[in-house]
């Protein structure tokens, strides 16, 4: 098992689509579909997303726009205005409120209230897997009770142990995010300005430089915060 820990006050959340997710058909403007050049220097990590909406209905907003109108009580994680950092189930409309800097949704809460959801323990509920076998790469994203994120990564797991796991690093609340071999990958980066990169996650169907030019789906970028709610780079 592979583990980060985030701590909210010290760093910003940012989401990027990629060339092919969200819908490459919305005319919505894209971004750079990598790690923005001008913030390279503060950026600290790199991680997988969640599913293709075209697996799971979803919604997703960064940067002002909204790709997909996000979805009451779905597992949200959510960046502030005020820099704060969240993982939720939705209870909001289809457009975030004035508030809210960043929301991208998958699924159902996999934890809440610091323990695993009833919902967990239905592998059917949690995705296709590779093969059809209950237990494989599985990747979760949670909040602590200090507001801290938390991610992991583990191979031959169910929705139920993965869950469990997401407990154990004390969350209170955890989504689920992309599972199967091909997408787990969260990556640091050695010195400012995205040198070094290095594969936490070591998943041979990843490489360290992954999102440092055109990502083929969405994923989210970790940098040192300056001030909080300051503008995510694009």
């Amino acid at each position: 098992m592979y583990a980060a820990w985030l701590r909210s006050s010290a760093v910003d959340l940012a989401l990027y689509p990629g060339y092919k997710g969200p819908d490459p058909n919305l005319t919505l403007p894209r971004g750079p579909e990598m790690v923005p050049l001008n913030a390279r220097p503060r950026l600290l990590a790199t991680f997988n997303s969640g599913f293709y909406e075209y697996d799971s209905a979803a919604g997703f907003y960064t940067n002002h726009l909204l790709y997909h109108p996000m979805i009451r009580g779905l597992a949200t994680v959510v960046r502030y205005s005020n820099g704060k950092l969240d993982v939720l189930a939705w209870t909001g409309g289809p457009t975030p409120a004035p508030n809210v800097v960043m929301a991208r949704q998958n699924l159902n809460l996999l934890v809440g209230g610091g323990r695993p959801t009833a919902r967990a323990a239905d592998d059917s509920l949690w995705g296709v897997t590779l093969g059809g076998v209950p237990a494989v790469w599985r990747t979760a994203l949670g909040v602590t009770a200090q507001g801290d994120l938390v991610y992991a990564a583990a191979p031959e797991q169910t929705s139920a142990t993965l869950a469990r796991i997401m407990v154990d690093l004390h969350c209170v609340r955890a989504m689920q995010l992309d599972i199967n071999p091909a997408w787990p990958i969260f990556v640091t980066y050695a010195r400012p300005g995205a040198v070094g990169p290095t594969l936490i996650v070591p998943n041979p169907n990843q490489i360290p430089g992954r999102f440092l030019y055109s990502s083929t789906k969405d994923f989210f970028a970790v940098f040192v915060s300056r001030h909080p709610g300051e503008a995510q780079p694009w």
